[in-house]
């Protein structure tokens, strides 16, 4: 198959293109959108009055047009360059703030956690999107997807990370719009009496109904959960250990009502929809159904970004398949995704599920039909799993570049699980809707709430028994953007030579995974090289790390807390051994001393040019060390109360003395420059 010999798989690239120019280079929105319309009025009159258009040039504008607009989409698609965003005015102060619930998130142990719409501030209307905290407390007033509160309060910059390799939630927020949080105290806001409906609203009520009447049928807790993620894409129920199961075993996307539940429900509407294909136009009417009823589940399943996208992707293959021609079913995918990106939001790019989702589905399109090739048994059941073990494949293989990159993990085993699961998951989704009915009109029988809890009860161990062969689950995997790339030109090249063996696509695939190893021995060796001493910020915590090429040592006063924040490091600095000691009160880096002062408030005579950091809040009087000490940095770390560092903090200023606080400035670097 020429992957891209079609135009909308041509056209989808180019719009991909020109999304990442505007993510990473800075233009001016005006000048962009002047460019864009030269470009589009440029094609239409080539088009429309040159008899014998050139195709090389045709093309060459085209692509172009489809570039800037990809580039015009996603600076439009940034909230912050609307000039009604709440941004734009003057908000560092408490301010009177309105706003309009648009998601519950996950709660934590401690906060329960929004997403917002801002709707007014200061009376003044604004738009744009904001993140709530309200601490944890019962008598709090619960809040709901489109209530509407006031709060007075400031706004918190959301920060980055505070240490190196950390997950930036402030990266991952602002791909949503969300740009800062505010922190909600009994005293601080109040619920509107009244408030509009909107459509995520009543899904969001539809799918609260749903799980109060599912907790009064007689289903295990944990069966419970893992219900509700499955059918509803709620996982606040589902325990860790559940999750983490799943995970192991390569199941995960299991529990993420995405494109493989659409994709099954897709095939199972189809298959029940079947006889109406004897009916004159039964194909668009079955189009019709499919799609009206894909629709409704994702209504039912809460209307997540992630449904809606899998809906909007579907819908299109649904198109595909009642046009008989599956040849056309990339085609159809390419425009998904260029009608996803070009006018839902182009922010889904940058989306790891959205990632996933669009490399499993294209991954099945274009691999699936090579291993066919490859063998196709003759018996009807060794046929069928093959069939099934060629899907789980062709989608693994599409995702493991993402899947080592995000997650620097692979479940060796992935195959065990899916090839028990997805056979059945088809009857599961469909008992479970049927469930979810009945239970709503109160006609549920005790009889199907026993079968159904027995099937997740099996599938759930059998996903627990996978994930106990620890030994064929492959972590810690250093896999760097370099390596991302390079991976999906070897697939690429991959699914070229399984369709056509020749020399010319053997040579080019063997050179792409010559290319891959010898950036992976140079990553390897480029970190050899390295060498640091790093203040970490933990909370209740000192950690200092000493790196020397692939070794890492490890100080700290409590080992067994710092390996919390030491994996990503681990991983993304490819060491390959780490070993622990104990905190001591002196080091020398690089001819310079490093003290640390701890709660005895104990330090040495006076010496030149020392840092000195100061740990578990010693009562020290800080003029009298720094006059003793002559120290040219001071510096505290998360162990220290939040009062002293202020105080600490004031006292440098005075001093002219750089303080360096990691809960604010992030991890120091004794060598090189702080991160």
């Amino acid at each position: 198959m020429k992957l891209f010999a079609f135009v909308p798989v041509k056209l989808t690239l180019l719009l991909i293109i020109g999304i990442l120019i505007g993510r990473y280079f800075t233009f001016d929105i005006g000048w962009t959108l002047g460019r864009t319309l030269a470009l589009i009025i440029t094609l239409s009159l080539y088009y429309t009055f040159t008899k014998q258009p050139t195709p090389t040039l045709f093309g060459s504008i085209a692509a172009a047009t489809t570039i800037a607009l990809g580039t015009l989409t996603y600076q439009q698609a940034q909230p912050i360059n609307n000039s009604a965003h709440y941004s734009k005015a003057a908000f560092e102060n408490n301010g009177s703030w309105q706003l309009k619930i648009k998601e519950v998130l996950k709660p934590s142990s401690f906060s329960q956690r929004y997403i917002a719409t801002v709707i007014s501030l200061d009376r003044n209307l604004v738009s744009g999107k904001i993140l709530l905290n309200k601490k944890m407390d019962t008598t709090a007033l619960t809040l709901h997807v489109d209530d509407e509160v006031w709060v007075y309060t400031q706004p918190i910059a959301i920060g980055p990370p505070l240490n190196p390799h950390q997950f930036d939630y402030k990266r991952y927020l602002e791909q949503m719009g969300i740009y800062h949080q505010l922190n909600l105290n009994t005293t601080n806001y109040i619920k509107s009496k009244s408030h509009t409906s909107t459509v995520y609203g009543l899904a969001a009520n539809a799918r609260l109904r749903i799980v109060e009447k599912l907790k009064e049928q007689d289903f295990g807790a944990d069966e419970l959960g893992v219900i509700q993620a499955l059918l509803l894409g709620q996982r606040s129920d589902l325990s860790e250990e559940t999750y983490d199961n799943y995970k192991k075993a390569g199941a995960v996307h299991i529990l993420a009502v995405s494109g493989l539940h659409i994709g099954i429900l897709l095939l199972l509407i189809q298959f029940l929809l079947s006889p109406l294909r004897t009916l004159p136009k039964g194909n668009i009417v079955i189009l019709i159904l499919s799609v009206l009823l894909l629709w409704g589940f994702a209504f039912l399943a809460g209307l997540s970004a992630s449904i809606i996208r899998a809906c909007t992707m579907f819908s299109f293959i649904a198109y595909a398949l009642s046009l008989n021609r599956p040849s056309n079913t990339s085609n159809i995918l390419s425009l998904s995704l260029f009608f996803i990106l070009l006018f839902i939001n182009p922010n889904l790019l940058f989306h790891v599920g959205f990632q996933m989702s669009y490399a499993a589905v294209f991954a099945i399109v274009w691999i699936y039909p090579l291993l066919q090739k490859l063998w196709f048994p003759k018996h009807k059941i060794v046929r069928y799993f093959w069939q099934l073990l060629s899907v789980s494949l062709a989608a693994q293989l599409g995702v493991l570049p993402i899947s080592l990159y995000y997650f620097h993990q692979f479940p060796g085993l992935f195959f065990i699980s899916n090839l028990l699961i997805v056979p059945v998951l088809g009857a599961i989704l469909a008992i479970g809707i049927l469930v979810i009915l009945l239970s709503l009109t109160n006609a549920l029988p005790d009889w199907l709430v026993w079968l159904f809890n027995k099937l997740i009860l099996w599938m759930n161990t059998v996903v627990d028994l996978v994930a106990q062969q620890e030994a064929f689950i492959f972590k810690s995997i250093p896999f760097d953007h370099i390596q991302l790339v390079i991976g999906y030109i070897v697939i690429l090249l991959m699914i070229g030579l399984l369709s056509k063996v020749t020399f010319k696509r053997l040579a080019f695939f063997l050179f792409g995974i010559l290319g891959f190893q010898l950036w992976t021995t140079y990553a390897d060796y480029n970190a050899s090289k390295q060498k640091d001493i790093l203040l970490l910020h933990q909370t209740r915590n000192t950690v200092v790390l000493h790196r020397n090429g692939r070794y890492l040592k490890v100080w700290s006063k409590d080992p067994l807390k710092s390996k919390n924040i030491l994996p990503n490091f681990e991983v993304q600095e490819r060491i390959y051994s780490t070993t622990h000691d104990t905190l001591r009160q002196a080091y020398l880096a690089e001819n310079q001393s490093f003290l640390i002062i701890d709660s005895l408030g104990i330090f040495p005579a006076a010496k030149d040019k020392n840092i000195i950091l100061l740990t578990d809040s010693p009562k020290i009087n800080l003029e009298r060390l720094i006059r003793d000490t002559r120290p040219k940095l001071i510096l505290a770390d998360g162990s220290n109360y939040k009062s002293y560092v202020a105080r600490w903090k004031n006292t440098c200023k005075k001093a002219k003395l750089p303080f360096h606080y990691t809960g604010e400035m992030g991890a120091y670097s004794f060598i090189s420059e702080p991160y």
